[in-house]
């Protein structure tokens, strides 16, 4: 009984570890020059929270909940700005026009890739995908 409490706290303690180990904490100059232009271009540095760089990204989380993820070489995978509007500037103009065109009152408040599309959340809880041209593809149930 012991032996078996001692093994799993063990395997406990060694998985607590390695998670650890994913990610660490960064100041913002060690992020890659496109991710602070990217940053600084679109929100006040002022604002950055904390920065996790893990193996093959950095995270980066703003006071006001905002979570921004880009790729090792700092270009942008993603931006939760939760019920706040994706600042333009973040947006691709093909995109930006077609949510002004056919959801007026909508705006975008989570924009990033997943599985090579990019995908729009907008505030209304609708998620828009679109291809690599930026082209829309459809909606996501």
């Amino acid at each position: 009984m012991k032996k078996t409490f001692f093994s799993i706290l063990l395997m406990v303690f060694a998985f607590s570890m390695n998670a650890c180990a994913d990610g660490k904490p960064i100041p913002f100059e060690q992020l890659p020059e496109s991710a602070k232009n990217t940053i600084t271009q679109n929100f006040s540095r002022e604002n950055v929270l904390l920065i996790i760089q893990e193996w093959s990204e950095y995270e980066v989380r703003l006071n006001d909940g905002t979570e921004i993820e880009f790729d090792r070489n700092g270009n942008l995978k993603k931006v939760d700005c939760k019920q706040q509007q994706v600042p333009d500037g973040l947006i691709p103009s093909e995109v930006l026009s077609y949510v002004k065109a056919n959801f007026s009152s909508s705006f975008i408040t989570e924009w990033g890739v997943d599985d090579g599309r990019w995908k729009a959340e907008l505030n209304s809880g609708i998620e828009l995908i679109f291809n690599k041209k930026y082209q829309f593809v459809g909606i996501d149930d």
